[in-house]
């Protein structure tokens, strides 16, 4: 994905039908959910491998040498002839706040047999990281895979959709926002009861951990044992592009790593926060260094 036009003072980002906002400012960087997860784990100190489809063309082989450039192994990205790469056309506000079009591309061309061929890299792996950019039938197979592996899975289900309450029950780690959280429950999320009854409600449905995003209100960590609200960093935000995505991967390589919940939960927060203060989704995502740096 490549695409963002950043609007200028207006806080709404996006034209009414017949309307043009001018004075923005146009640039393009790599993104996609997988990808920027992908490019967030490495950065943060993870050793990665990326299982993906992009077209057979400049654009392709560009994310491909720039996954590679942030040293993801890159042996399980397909090339799809005929097929453009997954596009998004992201306009952002003068407030940070950004709307999102995608056009899928070769993230649909994702099947359960490009899953099956990376089963070493599956079998090595410490953590399964996965979201909803691709099919769900590849998503629920490899899933399923690893979970046969006996691996650690991670799950994102974004962008949001209802699962299967057999995918719920063979994940570890769930981690939603809002509006994902209530779409899998059916509960409101507002004040910090209903949080504490949808993260409980989820936690119920299968998985060891679940992780609530609440934007600059923090986060909220659920596991046996653990109910813990994680306090935000404030930051001045210029646009929060992939910051969802940088705190999956982090949060990814911190419990990977073995780091406790509470930890794993603030380092990825961290990581976000820092995502949020610049331009761009892959751009975005800081290095290890960078947020610990931030936490000291």
């Amino acid at each position: 994905r490549r695409a963002c036009f950043r609007a200028g003072e207006p806080p709404r980002p996006t034209p009414r039908p017949g309307e043009t906002i001018g004075e923005g400012v146009f640039s393009q960087v790599y993104g996609g959910k997988g990808a920027n997860q992908g490019v967030a784990a490495a950065r943060a100190g993870g050793t990665v491998s990326f299982v993906s489809c992009v077209g057979n063309d400049v654009m392709g082989a560009g994310m491909i040498a720039a996954f590679a450039e942030n040293g993801i192994r890159t042996q399980h990205i397909s090339k799809i002839s005929g097929t453009a790469c997954g596009t998004a056309l992201i306009f952002v506000s003068g407030s940070g706040e950004n709307v999102i079009g995608v056009a899928p591309g070769a993230n649909y061309e994702l099947k359960p047999e490009h899953i099956a061929i990376a089963w070493r890299a599956i079998e090595a792996a410490d953590m399964v990281l996965l979201q909803l950019e691709v099919p769900y039938p590849t998503v629920s197979f490899a899933i399923k895979d690893a979970a046969k592996k006996g691996k650690k899975i991670l799950l994102n289900p974004a962008p949001a959709r209802k699962l299967d309450d057999e995918i719920l029950d063979q994940i570890n780690i769930l981690v939603v926002n809002e509006t994902e959280a209530e779409m899998l429950s059916g509960m409101k999320v507002g004040d910090d009861a209903e949080i504490e009854a949808v993260a409980a409600f989820l936690l119920h449905k299968g998985p060891e951990m679940v992780v609530l995003t609440l934007g600059a209100r923090g986060a909220y960590v659920v596991a046996k044992g653990i109910a813990e609200r994680v306090p935000g960093f404030a930051v001045e935000a210029v646009d929060t592009t992939a910051a969802g995505d940088v705190f999956c991967g982090s949060l990814a390589v911190a419990l990977a790593e073995k780091q406790p919940p509470v930890e794993a939960v603030r380092f990825a927060s961290a990581a976000a926060a820092i995502s949020v203060t610049r331009l761009g989704a892959q751009p975005s995502a800081p290095t290890r260094e960078e947020v610990l740096a931030f936490l000291r």
